[in-house]
């Protein structure tokens, strides 16, 4: 068992495919010499060469592209679109390209793909570098989308999209990269579609995604400790496929349902989840749905106002403090 950032989880996840399949090479902007920008896949061009270590243009739709061809004819690109806000400059690709290829050619042409971004706010980068964006990917039929809280799950996680058959969206939290866990030796592999119970309660149930994790973890603690309202905490890792059977049978326990949510409010992932635990666990409800979001704004540079405008362990406290009572 070592302690790992999330950032060095990156690249040993990325080492462990790419060792294990000479087939899974990593292209993208700087992720060669430099290291990445956020410093997370440093090492990988003196393990495994520039053949399948390749920096590429400034151009997200050369990466993916690129990588399109190359999952298209039998490799196993792991393609870095270095901030997740950029994937909009790229977006023919993800919605109607990689999505579509096997559909399209009645399984005759596969695109078995990762796309690494970095998501998310709360690291000061403003309104074009700072977007919580899973919702966009989640929305688009053939795609699968992933967003790991800890350094465990990003290996376990980015080790099962790389093997799978279809494209997938791995959003890794950007203010999460510097952060510690433990992460157990030799390989690791998870499964996709699987959420994740990281803290067990009998009062309500509370739905989180990547950065909002710890921090709903926080604010279960100081709910119990100050509030005596003991929170079960599900990290809902993959939106697509979405584990409804975790998050059903928690509601039906609890009765009650928080969603804590980085994206802006309209029709963010928690809006999905919501409607359908209505359709499903109506009558196992106790209170009202509750979504806790960011405002449907741009995110604002300033310290202040980004901290002000994310969900923070103090919303989260008094929100449901004053909703359960």
């Amino acid at each position: 068992m070592a302690e790992l950032t999330y950032r060095e989880a990156v690249a040993r996840g990325i080492a462990q495919e790419m060792e294990r399949d000479n087939d899974v090479v990593f292209l993208g902007e700087d992720v060669a010499a430099a290291g990445g920008v956020f410093k997370a896949t440093e090492g990988l061009i003196d393990k495994f060469g520039p053949l399948r270590v390749r920096d590429t243009p400034i151009s997200e739709q050369a990466i993916l592209g690129a990588a399109m061809g190359a999952a298209m004819t039998g490799l196993k690109p792991i393609a870095e679109i270095m901030f997740s806000d950029f994937i909009a400059v790229c977006f023919d690709y993800i919605a109607n390209e990689f999505p579509k290829s096997r559909y399209m050619t009645n399984g005759q042409v596969k695109c078995p793909l990762v796309v690494r971004t970095g998501n998310g706010g709360g690291s000061r980068f403003g309104a074009q570098h700072s977007q919580s964006v899973e919702n966009w990917a989640m929305m688009i039929p053939g795609l699968k989308v992933v967003a790991p809280s800890s350094p465990s799950d990003v290996v376990g996680l980015l080790a099962a999209s790389v093997r799978d058959p279809d494209p997938v969206i791995f959003f890794e939290h950007k203010s999460l990269y510097a952060t510690k866990g433990e992460v157990p030796d030799g390989e690791i592999v998870d499964q996709l579609g699987t959420a994740k119970i990281v803290r067990q309660g009998k009062d309500a149930t509370i739905l989180a995604l990547a950065l909002m994790v710890p921090r709903a973890l926080e604010a279960a603690e100081k709910l119990s400790n100050e509030a005596g309202i003991d929170c079960e905490v599900i990290d809902v890792r993959s939106l697509v496929p979405l584990d409804m059977q975790t998050i059903l049978t928690s509601v039906a326990k609890t009765g009650r349902l928080y969603t804590v949510e980085e994206n802006p409010r309209l029709c963010g992932w928690g809006a999905e989840i919501t409607s359908i635990i209505a359709d499903e666990a109506f009558y196992d409800l106790d209170g009202p749905l509750i979504r806790i979001t960011t405002p449907h704004i741009p995110l604002p540079a300033a310290d202040n106002l980004e901290d002000l405008a994310l969900p923070s362990v103090d919303r989260i406290f008094a929100k449901i403090q004053t909703t359960m009572n």
